[in-house]
C-alpha cells in the first residue's frame, strides 16, 4: 500500500489579500483615523542609559492630561526589560525599539523627545523615518555628526579607567537612582550611520539645555553648541540633568510649548 503523499501548504489567493492588507495597514500612518475631540498631538519619549520608561510617567501623566498622546519607550535590557539584559544588545538594537513602536501603533506628526543617551537613538530615528515626526528634541543629550558614537564624542573608550565602570558587556550606573540597571556597553560603541546627511535633516530639530539654577554651564552645553550652528531652536530650562523630577512643571510646559511651535 503506498503511503499518501503529504499535500503541500498553500496560501489561498483570499488569505494572501488579507496579508496584504494586514502590511499595508501596518506601514500606513493613522493620519486617515479621526483625532478625539481635544487631541493636541503624539508625544515618543525616550529615556536615557541606566534609566527606562517608568522614570517617565509623571511627564506622561502631564501631557496626557493636556490633550496629548504619550508612548514611553523602555529600550531592551533597560527597566522593566532588564531581563533581556545582554552584551549583544547595541544602538541598532535600541533604534529599533523605537522604530518598531512607531510603525506597529501607526503613529504619524510625532513629536520625538530623546534625553541624555538617548539622543543617539532619536537621530537615527529621525534618519529612519523622518516622515513619521513633527520634531525631534533632545533634553540635555547626545547630537551625534554621522559617524559618531557616545566614544567617540566623549573622547575615551568605555574601558578607560577613568571612565564608569564597565561589566561583561555593559555599564554600570556611576550613582544610581531607584531602579536605574546596568546598561549595554555596545550601544556606546556604535555609532550613528547618517549617510553623510546632518541629524533630523528630514525634520525639525530642537534643543533643550538644562542647566541648574546659578550656573553658567552644563556637561551638555557642546552639544547644545552644535544645534545653534544648525541652526535650530535651542532652549534653557533651569533643571539638573534629570528635569523629569528636577523641574517637571517647567519640562512639560516647554514641551508643549514645542508640540505647539513646529505643528502645522
Amino acid at each position: 500500500m503506498t503511503a499518501a503523499r503529504p499535500r503541500p501548504t498553500l496560501v489561498s489567493p483570499l488569505r494572501a489579500s488579507v496579508l496584504v492588507l494586514l502590511l499595508a495597514l501596518l506601514a500606513a500612518p493613522a493620519a486617515a483615523q479621526t483625532p478625539d475631540e481635544g487631541f493636541r498631538g503624539t508625544f515618543v519619549l525616550v529615556h536615557g542609559a541606566w534609566g527606562g520608561g517608568w522614570d517617565w510617567r509623571p511627564v506622561d501623566r502631564a501631557l496626557t492630561a493636556a490633550g496629548y498622546d504619550v508612548y514611553r519607550v523602555t529600550l531592551t535590557g533597560q527597566g522593566e526589560r532588564v531581563h533581556l539584559l545582554g552584551p549583544d544588545i547595541d544602538l541598532t538594537t535600541h533604534v529599533q525599539d523605537v522604530v518598531n513602536t512607531i510603525l506597529f501603533e501607526r503613529l504619524d506628526d510625532v513629536v520625538l523627545v530623546g534625553h541624555s543617551y538617548g539622543g543617539m537613538v532619536v537621530t537615527q530615528v529621525a534618519d529612519s523615518i523622518p516622515e513619521r515626526l513633527r520634531a525631534v528634541v533632545y533634553l540635555d543629550a547626545f547630537l551625534p555628526f554621522d559617524g559618531e558614537s557616545v566614544e567617540s564624542i566623549n573622547g575615551r573608550p568605555i574601558g578607560d579607567p577613568d571612565a564608569i565602570a564597565i561589566g561583561a558587556g555593559w555599564v554600570n550606573p556611576n550613582a544610581p537612582y531607584p531602579r536605574d540597571v546596568a546598561h549595554p556597553a555596545g550601544t556606546f560603541r556604535e555609532a550613528v550611520d547618517l549617510g553623510g546627511r546632518e541629524p533630523a535633516a528630514g525634520t525639525r530639530g530642537v534643543y533643550v539645555l538644562t542647566r541648574a539654577a546659578g550656573a553658567e554651564t552644563d556637561d551638555f552645553q557642546a552639544m547644545a553648541d552644535r544645534a545653534e550652528g544648525l541652526g535650530w531652536p535651542v532652549h534653557v530650562l533651569t533643571a539638573d540633568h534629570n528635569a523629569q523630577r528636577s523641574n517637571l512643571p517647567g519640562l512639560v510646559a516647554l514641551l508643549e510649548e514645542i508640540a505647539e511651535s513646529t505643528g502645522g
